[in-house]
This record gives C-alpha cells, sequence and structure tokens, in this order.
C-alpha cells in the first residue's frame, strides 16, 4: 500500500465518536440560540479538530505504528482542542451556566488554580507512564478513558487562565506562573521521554503491519523505533512550550494594554486579595 492510499482509506469511523462531536455541536447550537459568531467559529473549529484527531489515519498511525504520532494525538487534545473549545463559549453562555447553584459551585471547586493545574499536568504525566501507556494501547476501554482525561483534564486546567468570564481569570502574573510552570512539566517529560533507552514502549518497535506501510516509515521517513520515541519526545518539548508560551505572550500583552488603575487593580496585595476572594 502506498501512503496516499493509506491516507485516504484508513479512516476508522467510530460511532461513539460521531455522534459525540455531533452532540457537542447540536448542544452549543442550542446554548447560542443558534447566532453566528466568531466564538461559535473557535468552537466548531475545536470541535473538527477533535473529530479528526479520533477518526483520521492519525489515530491508526497513533495506535499502530507510530509514538510520535500517537504524541502528535495527544498534544492536539490537551493544547489545542480545550482552548479552542472554551474561546468558543461566549461570556453570556457561560454566565447563564454559572446561575445553576451546582455549576457554579462546580466551577468553583474546580477552577481552584492548584486544582486545575494538577488534573492537566497530572494527567499527561500519569498516562505517559510506560504501564499505562502500554495498557491503553492494548484496551480500546482503558484508550478511550486516556483521551477523555485528557479532555477533560485539560479543559478544567486551561479554565482559569482563558475561561469566558474574565473576573474569573487568574490575575495576569499569577496567570503567567501557573502557564509557565505547565510547560516546565512538559519539558522534564519531554527530556525523559526523549533520552529514556529504548523499550519503553515495545508496542512500537516491531509493530505489526496491517497497511504494509512499515517499510515508508522506516525506510522513506527514517522513523527507527529510536528515532520515533526521540522525536515523539521533542514533539512533547518544543511545540508543546511554544503553545505555553503564546499564552503567556498574550497575557502580558493584555496586562500591559490596561490602564494604570486597571493594572493596580490586577496585581493586589495578598492581604487586599484575600480579603475581597481575589484569584492568585
Amino acid at each position: 500500500m502506498t501512503m496516499s492510499h493509506f491516507l485516504l482509506t484508513a479512516w476508522d469511523w467510530e460511532p461513539s465518536v460521531i455522534v459525540g462531536c455531533a452532540g457537542l455541536l447540536v448542544a452549543y447550537a442550542v446554548a447560542a440560540r443558534l447566532k453566528f459568531s466568531k466564538a461559535a467559529l473557535c468552537f466548531a473549529a475545536g470541535v473538527l479538530i477533535l473529530f479528526l484527531t479520533l477518526v483520521s489515519p492519525l489515530d491508526t498511525l497513533s495506535d499502530i505504528y507510530s509514538f510520535t504520532a500517537h504524541m502528535l494525538q495527544h498534544m492536539l487534545l490537551i493544547l489545542v482542542v480545550p482552548p479552542l473549545l472554551l474561546l468558543g463559549i461566549p461570556k453570556e453562555m457561560a454566565k447563564r451556566a454559572l446561575r445553576y447553584p451546582w455549576v457554579r459551585r462546580a466551577e468553583e471547586f474546580l477552577s481552584k488554580p492548584l486544582l486545575a493545574w494538577s488534573l492537566g499536568v497530572g494527567a499527561l504525566w500519569v498516562w505517559h507512564w510506560p504501564p499505562l501507556y502500554n495498557a491503553a494501547l492494548g484496551s480500546e476501554h482503558i484508550h478511550i478513558l486516556e483521551h477523555l482525561s485528557f479532555l477533560v483534564g485539560s479543559t478544567i486546567f486551561w479554565w482559569p487562565v482563558i475561561s469566558p468570564v474574565e473576573e474569573l481569570r487568574l490575575r495576569p502574573l499569577a496567570a503567567v506562573a501557573y502557564t509557565f510552570g505547565a510547560c516546565s512539566a512538559h519539558t522534564v517529560l519531554a527530556i525523559l521521554l526523549t533520552f529514556a533507552p529504548l523499550g519503553n514502549y515495545p508496542a512500537y518497535i516491531n509493530p505489526p503491519d496491517p497497511y504494509g506501510i512499515l517499510p515508508i516509515i522506516r525506510g522513506q521517513w527514517g522513523l527507527t523505533p529510536l528515532a520515533d520515541q526521540q522525536w515523539g519526545g521533542l514533539l512533547m518539548w518544543v511545540p508543546a512550550c511554544l503553545v505555553y508560551l503564546s499564552f503567556i505572550l498574550a497575557t502580558l500583552a493584555r496586562w500591559y494594554r490596561l490602564p494604570e488603575h486597571d493594572v493596580a487593580v490586577a496585581v493586589p496585595s495578598a492581604p487586599a486579595a484575600v480579603q475581597h476572594g481575589g484569584r492568585f
């Protein structure tokens, strides 16, 4: 099989993914009252990337052939899809949802910075622990749980940074520290993966070749098992930190554009923040 043939035929039309993505779009359209906006485009883009990540040949490459492809899939589920979905929620929609007491209580609990950070970063570290990672490759149910953990944990992680309701976001300097900490955690894990000895993820050493493309991957692409592991680690290392850096720069730019009075309010003293319930 040629690679072009593989890219045309290796689509996995999983009903749960189709129904789930369609359900997200329908629920959003109802909540947005069928209003078209730039935010709606962000949400639709997030759902589209989620859909392609889970049904396109990338998923087949991830499951069978390549650690690098699997890492790309994970980075999309962690760093691209959740921010797009959150950026797609209009402020008015979020405020309507927060009128429900159970939604407000859940938001207050899950948006605590230490908890949100731990859920997002923790999911990344836990699922790349070799025994769990290999278990996910060997079991469809565990694999689904892994993907759901990434999506839910990362959405909770990104909420304090890009919540649709600006009053619920972290203060600018706190948001920078929060995001930089996540970048550092990604970097440490990426270094461990990049320079780890071959064998932590044995499924990719001698994978089955149902599509007959392994000679292309090993020969034309040059992805030997060791190179594949190293490129996967580098993918988590450099592009992932560029995403975090982009959010850090955007946060600093917004802070810089604030009027002088608002900047002073945005960086209160610790006693004042505690007194008024401000988030750090």
